[in-house]
């Protein structure tokens, strides 16, 4: 595809040069600036002798450069697997702004109170009601939130709870196990 002395512009770079030699995939090219430089053969465009840099350009077919340096990347799905009669947890998000239309004028003390009260609130319908897992999204954060949650759970004789699902929710969520009594 390279000769020697052919004149080449580098794809990703604003380099242009002069080849030297061609070996297997690889060109050494001496750049404008007087550079040995080696590319691989796809890193490379031939330019034309014309001083129009432009018309060398029409010419080639873009679309056709882009897949020859486009690596197919590796498509990985990795799906939580359900019983079919498996109902999905609640999820509760504690974010003060999925709580309150605006927090202006609240101080951090505020806030905080807010969201281990609506944590305490959904808890407790949940024990009510029998819901065997609900999931508090906290976020990640400083963990004053999750400090105070796992603080609120622990007081719960009935209730067990560890990290939620990673993959679901990354490392800001908690997910609570309400251990049913037979009574």
């Amino acid at each position: 595809m390279f000769n020697k002395g052919d004149k080449v512009s580098v794809l990703d770079e604003a380099i242009n040069g002069v080849v030297l030699s061609v070996e297997d995939k690889q060109v050494l090219i001496e750049t404008e600036d007087g550079f040995s430089m080696t590319f691989f053969v796809n890193e490379l465009i031939k330019v034309n002798d014309s001083s129009n840099l432009m018309d060398s350009i029409r010419r080639i077919n873009v679309d056709e450069i882009a897949k020859e340096k486009e690596i197919p990347k590796p498509r990985s799905f990795v799906k939580e697997r359900k019983d079919k009669h498996e109902i999905s947890a609640p999820e509760f998000d504690l974010h003060i702004e999925k709580l309150v239309p605006n927090k202006r004028g609240m101080s951090n003390y505020d806030i905080l109170t807010l969201q281990t009260d609506t944590a305490k609130r959904h808890i407790e319908f949940a024990i009510r009601n029998r819901i065997p897992k609900i999931v508090f999204i906290h976020g990640v954060g400083e963990g004053i939130l999750k400090a105070e949650l796992d603080f609120l759970l622990g007081r719960y004789d009935n209730i067990a709870f560890q990290e939620g699902n990673y993959q679901k929710y990354g490392q800001g969520a908690t997910e609570v196990f309400i251990k049913q009594s037979t009574t």
